[in-house]
């Protein structure tokens, strides 16, 4: 009893203890995570990354949404732009309005974060 009596009298000082304790037990620094160098081609630019990029990236192309970015969005990975050619059952309307775009389009490495999301990135209009 003396010491929950004592406790009550000190609350603040309890209190403030407690914080410092708390403050000097936490571990000195989390390492951040750091953001996807390429972030701009993932539709913040007039380049695409044909790996890594969701299929809403490529509506900035007239032509390019929806039938050849689902394409692309759905094939993969690339190595070089020209692999989107390769891909079965393209048509020559598809392949020419892909070919017209061809300067905007970039091959990076997968990134996981990203590649699964090409299709359904859980963002819609």
């Amino acid at each position: 009893g003396a010491a929950l009596a004592w406790l009550r009298s000190r609350r603040q000082e309890a209190a403030c203890v407690a914080g410092a304790a708390a403050l000097a037990l936490a571990p000195a620094a989390v390492p951040a995570i750091i953001d996807y160098d390429a972030v701009k081609y993932l539709g913040g630019s007039d380049k695409v990354d044909l790996n890594n990029a969701n299929v809403q990236a490529y509506r900035q192309f007239p032509g390019m949404y929806p039938t050849a970015a689902g394409a692309i969005a759905s094939h993969g990975p690339y190595k070089q732009v020209s692999d989107i050619y390769n891909i079965q059952g393209l048509d020559e309307k598809v392949k020419g309005i892909m070919k017209k775009y061809e300067s905007n389009f970039v091959v990076l490495p997968v990134n996981e974060a990203y590649f699964i999301d090409r299709i359904n990135n859980g963002m819609y209009r």
